[in-house]
């Protein structure tokens, strides 16, 4: 027997049908003849009932709409309508992939470098809460050198012996460390595209790919930290700051760093005005100095543009070497990568070394299988056809065996722990720690920030490993990883405000539970903890949908109105 099929109004117009029952009312006969009296008073009090149904009606629905919205977005799915839910399985069927868990989603050749970028976003979140409680620089043993004017000896024994400093295990809370590895993943994603149009020998899909990833570069780099700054300016104006300001300068609870609380102004406009002075600063990308980017409203923000700077030049770089050949471009990069290093410009360094292995995993095919199915040039959807090497360019035949394959990636997943070990180099450096003290000798004078200098090593080694690591790409493609990847910009941006505004009242409460005499201050730490981590978590969630996702839109429909 055959269904019957029933259907279901608008929620608008089926709260309006239950409310006034408008499908049933008989046509008024004054309605008609345009009179008043008894039928025209009823006219008007049903038309008052409907407005406010519908009133009614709107409300509910943008209250309803609210509170999803600010739930966490793995829970939408949850809220959604059961027909809502069949037909995104029925289209995502079709493409590959699903949402709300009801599937296998279809990953991107490079859908470990989100998670990998995810995971160090979420590292310098932990790098920027804990060090204000706790010296994290030192690394495991450290013996602290005297004054130079002392004639004190040398100790010969470390307090410094918590196993948090441990290499490997100091990489959770290890802010520079994870920014070198920020800088490489920006190398390789943004040159990945324009290097298969090169090879494929397609100088116009480059010219609109490169043209589009250079227009769209600046909002999507300074969009959303512009909007979250001016959040900051407005949390002032209301006192959200005011709150924790003598807080923060207390050594009995800030044992380390004192992070910079922006000033609050007289008025509205002044605020207003020095947080455009601020902009002004941020967006000035031409000088070289240390944190030069920095703004007051946020003073994480000093690698955005350290970003947008070195993202030109790699851009100018590709278009300069795009008609040479393959081991053409891999030399005359590889000289711009000694002479940027030579000069002590380790940022561009990393930028450079990204392309390098977007190279090489080009030349090794590492992604053939998802350049069969197309992929879009520059902001265009309509796929490309299936990227072919020139012909001066060999093609592997075949794969390699499954044996060689198992060795290969056994190989470089050990290479990979080195590469670890020296991203652990601690941030205070390496001198006078064990394990590091040779390795110290080796940095060059020249190279003035010498703590990076081993962490810049192991961030382009790592990543190159982690490209023929399919043990290393299955972990940064577990779905949590993968939804660190999609907040890693919204975590980066958020976590400073949401730290300032709310997690220093959090700490405040813990501390006040536990005390913070002895041990009791690490407890009050990992309590505050447990409710902050998960305060940034959401509070980026929403800045990831409500302004980074719209600003990438903004970005693509700018340039379409603007493109001939």
């Amino acid at each position: 027997m055959g269904r019957s099929v029933s259907f279901r109004m608008p929620p608008i117009e089926e709260e309006k049908h239950h409310a006034l029952l408008i499908d049933e009312l008989p046509p008024l006969k004054a309605d008609s003849e345009g009179g008043g009296g008894t039928w025209g008073d009823v006219d008007a009090r049903f038309s008052k009932i409907q407005w406010a149904a519908t009133t009614r009606s709107y409300s509910h629905l943008l209250l309803r709409r609210t509170a999803v919205f600010l739930l966490p977005s793995f829970t939408h799915h949850r809220f959604s309508p059961a027909r809502d839910r069949r037909g995104d399985h029925n289209s995502n069927g079709n493409s590959g992939s699903c949402s709300g868990g009801s599937g296998t989603k279809t990953l991107s050749p490079t859908a470990y470098l989100d998670g990998m970028r995810g995971l160090a976003a979420f590292f310098v979140f932990f790098c920027h809460y804990f060090y204000t409680s706790f010296f994290i620089a030192e690394g495991y043993n450290w013996l602290p050198p005297p004054p130079p004017d002392s004639d004190a000896p040398v100790p010969t024994t470390s307090t410094w012996t918590s196993l948090w400093r441990l290499p490997f295990v100091r990489l959770l809370y290890s802010g520079p460390s994870m920014v070198c590895v920020f800088f490489v993943i920006s190398g390789y994603a943004l040159s990945l595209r324009p290097l298969q149009l090169a090879r494929k020998r397609n100088p116009e899909a480059f010219a609109r790919t490169t043209s589009s990833l250079v227009f769209r570069r600046f909002f999507r780099l300074y969009l959303p930290p512009v909007i979250s700054t001016l959040g900051v300016a407005l949390l002032l104006r209301l006192g959200a700051y005011e709150g924790t300001r003598e807080f923060v300068k207390d050594r009995a609870y800030t044992r380390n760093v004192i992070e910079y609380h922006p000033v609050r102004l007289d008025s509205l406009a002044a605020q207003l005005r020095h947080w455009g002075h601020e902009m002004w600063a941020f967006i000035h990308i031409w000088s070289w100095a240390n944190h030069a980017g920095s703004t007051q409203y946020d003073v994480h923000l000093w690698t955005i543009p350290l970003e947008f700077r070195c993202s030109m030049v790699l851009f100018l770089v590709l278009v300069g070497t795009a008609r040479l050949r393959e081991n053409v471009r891999l030399a005359v990069v590889g000289l711009l990568s000694w002479f940027v290093l030579r000069n002590d410009r380790w940022e561009m360094l990393l930028f450079l070394a990204g392309m390098t292995i977007a190279e090489l995993d080009l030349r090794r095919n590492a992604h053939d299988e998802h350049e069969s199915r197309g992929m879009a040039a520059g902001s265009s959807s309509s796929p490309l056809p299936m990227l072919q090497l020139p012909l001066d360019e060999k093609m592997n035949p075949s794969p390699p065996p499954p044996s060689r394959r198992l060795t290969g990636d056994s190989f470089w997943t050990l290479v990979s722990v080195f590469a670890l070990y020296l991203l652990s180099c601690p941030d205070a450096g390496p001198w006078n720690v064990p394990g590091w003290r040779y390795l110290g000798t080796l940095i060059p004078e020249w190279f003035t920030e010498k703590y990076r200098f081993w962490q810049v090593i192991g961030a382009c080694l790592f990543v190159f490993c982690a490209a023929r690591s399919r043990g290393w790409q299955r972990v940064f493609e577990l779905p949590a990883i993968q939804y660190l990847g999609h907040l890693s910009y919204a975590i980066y941006l958020m976590h400073g405000p949401v730290t300032h505004v709310l997690g220093y009242p959090v700490q405040r409460w813990a501390w006040g539970i536990t005390g913070i005499e002895g041990s009791a201050f690490k407890r009050g730490v990992a309590l505050a903890a447990v409710i902050n981590i998960p305060l940034v978590v959401w509070a980026a969630d929403i800045f990831w949908r409500a302004v980074d996702i719209p600003s990438v839109r903004f970005a693509k429909w700018l340039e379409s109105k603007l493109s001939t």
